[in-house]
């Protein structure tokens, strides 16, 4: 369990994320949902607490926004990512691994960007902030 809490905390870490509205998997639908912005492009470190549940205190990793999709920024196949931020800098995200899934909600700046992360069955919650490296 705490091997998925360090993947969601490295994704999530590189993502930030959609509005209010939980993210559909697949580009098409997102693109519905959120009309994606590549004014937050580049590479991310995001750090990611987690305040309440049975979760570890905390990372911080790299991800990347690509044409305003939220993406991996290494080549890891155990978990996967899906998430996009839009004009506003309202961002969404959601990883999956192990069987396991977690949403994160907020919005980015320029130049960095924080918001709240939370597992599906609410058994981890936490904050998240982020700074643009590149």
């Amino acid at each position: 369990m705490r091997n998925f809490y360090r993947i969601i905390f490295a994704v999530m870490a590189v993502a930030i994320l959609a509005a209010s509205a939980a993210m559909p998997s697949d580009a098409a639908q997102r693109s519905r949902v959120v009309r994606p912005s590549p004014a937050f492009d580049g590479l991310w470190s995001v750090s990611i607490i987690g305040q309440f549940g049975d979760c570890s205190r905390g990372f911080r990793y790299p991800l990347r926004i690509v044409d305003g999709y939220v993406v991996k920024a290494d080549t890891d196949p155990t978990y996967a990512v899906a998430g996009a931020v839009a004009r506003s800098g309202a961002i969404g995200v959601t990883v999956s691994g192990g069987g396991q899934t977690a949403t994160g909600v907020g919005r980015l700046t320029r130049t960095g960007g924080r918001g709240v992360w939370h597992t599906a069955n609410n058994e981890c919650t936490g904050n998240w902030t982020a700074e643009r490296r590149s």
